[in-house]
């Protein structure tokens, strides 16, 4: 048991940015972890499944969730500083939309049949806090997947028809029912549960205890 692959699933949006840092914290985790093999599966989860298909203004957005400049001021400081810390150069000033991430959920769900998922959860990432992209853009998206590695004719099919629309959402209703309330949740081993974007030290340490516990999937019916 001790050399089983140990599963890690991360529950987390692409328009949230401790979801970005989180990404940088659980690559050290994992660096720290050399002899742990480990199954990184990203899993979707949307902030504010509220927003229109095709985005909202983005100082709209923000004076309704956080009452005007001085709230987003006070928001986004601490992010800076973390952003810094692991590396992201965060450009919020460049974002003018924000999006409903239904479909960017959908490019990651099929890149992990692929082995693609972090490449595409990353190009993600990076389109949208630091290029300010448009993440409601569908031609975007695939160009995302495309450099990413993924096949863009089969994208591009599969993003301009409802292919797992209903799937992903019964994923992050699914998150709710398991009590995740906030991004980013690593759900470490199908056991533990570190909630946000924790120290590195704090996810090794989950993945550490579920080793030496010996990990031992759950068994579902169906």
């Amino acid at each position: 048991m001790e050399n089983a692959t140990i599963p890690v699933d991360v529950v987390s949006d692409v328009m949230c940015p401790w979801c970005y840092i989180g990404k940088r914290r659980l690559e050290r985790a994992i660096a720290a972890s050399p002899d742990t093999l480990l199954d990184i599966r990203w899993r979707p989860f949307q902030l504010d499944a509220t927003i229109p298909d095709d985005g909202m203004d983005r100082q709209e957005y923000l004076e309704r969730k956080f009452g005007g400049a001085e709230g987003v001021a006070e928001v986004y400081e601490p992010v800076r500083d973390a952003g810094k810390a692991e590396g992201i150069p965060f450009r919020f000033e460049a974002i003018t939309k924000s999006p409903n991430t239904i479909n960017a959920h959908r490019i990651i769900r099929w890149s992990h049949s692929v082995g693609l998922q972090d490449q595409v959860v990353e190009r993600l990432f990076e389109l949208y806090f630091i290029e300010g992209a448009d993440l409601t853009d569908k031609e975007v998206l695939t160009d995302a997947a495309a450099m990413s590695g993924m096949e863009r004719e089969i994208v591009e099919r599969l993003i301009h028809s409802d292919a797992d629309v209903e799937e992903t959402k019964n994923e992050i209703a699914l998150a709710q029912q398991m009590g995740v309330t906030g991004v980013p949740t690593f759900i470490v081993g199908q056991k533990y549960a570190v909630v946000g974007a924790q120290g590195p030290e704090v996810i090794a340490g989950a993945i550490a205890k579920v080793r030496e516990e010996g990990f031992q999937p759950i068994e579902t019916s169906g």
